[in-house]
């Protein structure tokens, strides 16, 4: 193997004794938990990597970036998914390869997507980002519908052609309540997961957890983690 296919086997395998471990102290079976690694601001190179040693999901949070990468990488058996704040006008594009969009956080945002989905034919998974942050009706900082507009917005994902709508995803605050405190965020998030499936039984998807905070979202009970820095180190930028 190549000295870049070796580093990632090896942080590969850390993350994965890392998830194993938490899934065991949370006594949750391993497949229970989904790696997505975070390929962003990384060469399609390493995306060709990682899929050789099995990684099936990557995930992206700029269209300019991942464009290109997605299409130098499409005969590849992976799932795309992007995790970014997505502007309308960059919308069309994202369709193109991505399988699921985990920052739905708005009507307007549905509705574009919906448009480029059916216009694609193509079906594209939703998860409604929640802002952890934000006040009863304002947005977070980095995006996300506060956690009182989640039933409206899962209810206008799940009736729009062209989009499924897979479940939820947040990001761990940096103000707020819940600053520093990640185990009680992704508790909330679990909680309105199980307010979110009452009316939509299939939308059982919870992405919460990154490199630094994984364990706590295991425990929580996030179905999938997303991870970048760990798996990838950190090398220079693109562009």
């Amino acid at each position: 193997m190549t000295d870049r296919k070796d580093e990632l086997a090896t942080n590969l395998a850390k993350v994965e004794e890392r998830i194993a471990a938490a899934c065991a102290a949370a006594r949750r079976a391993r497949d229970e938990v989904t790696l997505i690694v975070v390929t962003k601001t990384y060469p399609a190179a390493d995306v060709r990597l990682l899929s050789e040693l099995g990684v099936r999901h990557v995930a992206e949070n700029k269209d300019q970036d991942a464009a290109p990468k997605a299409a130098e990488c499409a005969e590849l058996p992976l799932r795309w998914h992007f995790v970014g704040q997505l502007q309308t006008n960059k919308v069309r594009s994202v369709v193109g390869y991505a399988d699921v969009v985990q920052s739905v956080d708005r009507a307007r945002l549905v509705t574009a997507l919906s448009k480029e989905a059916v216009r694609a034919g193509r079906e594209v998974g939703c998860l409604l980002q929640v802002a952890l942050d934000a006040g009863a009706s304002e947005r977070g900082e980095r995006g996300g519908v506060a956690p009182g507009g989640v039933e409206e917005l899962a209810a206008l994902v799940a009736g729009s052609p062209g989009l499924r709508l897979d479940g939820l995803m947040t990001v761990a605050p940096l103000t707020g309540e819940y600053a520093g405190r990640q185990r009680e965020a992704f508790g909330r998030l679990m909680d309105l997961s199980t307010d979110l499936r009452r009316a939509h039984p299939a939308a059982n998807m919870v992405s919460a957890g990154m490199s630094a905070d994984l364990e706590e979202a295991v425990a929580a009970g996030a179905t999938h983690v997303r991870v970048g820095t760990a798996v990838l180190g950190v090398r220079p930028r693109l562009g």
